[in-house]
């Protein structure tokens, strides 16, 4: 079977000079929505970003046109963290800020919190083709003092029980000496809702500052036995630059906490997880070229996460940030970012057959 790609999103074209940030979820429909931030003026993190979305009805062959899911005028609405419930309904838990507020400025605690990082909610009934108005859920989510916030990047997740499970990362403020050395601050936490969206709240919240694993962008996963595996981005002295946990009740807390995952060599980006259950395959998309964002590939565990195989590569082009989605028994979907001379030049969509997977 063809692993033949898709280009959904090309920067410079539709009226966004650079898109990042994908996300990928299969409605109830069998509708494909892929998801990533429209970056109007540049590539930048910050700026004039909206949160755009491209429907597919063949399973990612081809792609209608480019529609807003989420705007926040001229300002910020980016880390789409979507997620299909049992109801249909398509949540899109996303940060919005000001425009101006760049993360440097956030960390050093000098952006008003009325414009920094706060959490909103939006969801669609009709398959993706429309989307209500937005909600803040912030104060519920979001502790006093917490600086930077980000949801996910990629898809959440509904566990068999009903939860919806979001990962999150978040920083402390620097203290004493480690001014200039926010990053030794990132934390990781995530949010919860028992009610399909309706009310939120925190569940665990890991934060390591000795250094030795810095909690970043975070993909979770159910297992078959209900486990929650938690894989997350680390840059620090610990053994390459993953690190994961367990939670054995639902996110709520972690059975233990992050610890490296020298398994997943690769360089320090965001990564995606799957949990196939037929067969029984947690999947981790990332680049695995540890000295560069490059070499977009799929690996594979069959024991929960404790180790790992590569099981699939798209090609030796530079690659970033990705996600996964099944799209059907036979099929995997792979969102990532790619290009000939950089990873930003594009967002691609590929189809990898099952059988290529195991």
């Amino acid at each position: 079977m063809s692993t033949a790609a898709t280009v959904p999103f090309h920067a410079g074209r539709e009226g966004y000079a650079s898109f990042r940030i994908p996300a990928v979820v299969v409605t109830r429909a069998g509708t494909l929505l892929a998801f990533c931030e429209g970056r109007v003026g540049s590539g930048r993190d910050w700026g004039h970003i909206d949160i755009v979305v491209k429907r597919s009805v063949d399973g990612g062959r081809t792609w209608g046109p480019l529609k807003v899911a989420a705007s926040n005028g001229v300002h910020l609405a980016g880390n789409p963290a979507p997620v299909v419930l049992d109801t249909g309904r398509i949540l899109l838990v996303h940060i919005r800020s000001a425009a101006t507020a760049s993360e440097d400025a956030i960390l050093r605690g000098e952006v008003a919190d009325a414009d920094g990082r706060r959490v909103w909610v939006q969801h669609s009934d009709d398959d993706g083709v429309t989307w209500s108005s937005p909600r803040e859920i912030t104060e519920s989510v979001r502790k006093a003092g917490w600086r930077w916030y980000a949801t996910t990047p990629g898809h959440a997740v509904q566990l068999s029980t009903g939860r919806v499970v979001v990962p999150a990362n978040h920083t402390l403020p620097p203290t004493g000496t480690d001014i200039g050395n926010e990053a030794k601050y990132n934390s990781g936490h995530c949010l919860i809702s028992d009610d399909r969206g309706a009310t939120w709240s925190i569940g665990y919240v890991d934060e390591n500052t000795d250094g030795y694993v810095n909690v970043n962008e975070t993909a979770a996963a159910e297992l078959p036995d209900g486990r929650v595996y938690f894989n997350t981005r680390s840059s620090s002295p610990s053994p390459g630059n993953r690190a994961d946990a367990h939670s054995e009740d639902g996110g709520r807390t972690l059975h233990t906490r992050f610890r490296p995952q020298a398994g997943l060599d690769g360089p320090v980006c965001q990564g995606s997880l799957l949990q196939l259950r037929d067969p029984d395959l947690l999947l981790f998309s990332g680049p695995a070229f540890p000295r560069g964002r490059a070499l977009m590939t799929i690996r594979t565990s069959t024991d929960g996460g404790r180790t790992w195989r590569p099981a699939f590569t798209a090609d030796g082009l530079p690659a970033a940030y990705s996600d996964l989605v099944r799209i059907d028994p036979a099929t995997v979907g792979l969102l990532y970012e790619t290009g000939d001379f950089g990873a930003y030049e594009r967002i691609v969509f590929r189809r990898v057959p099952v059988t290529r997977l195991t």
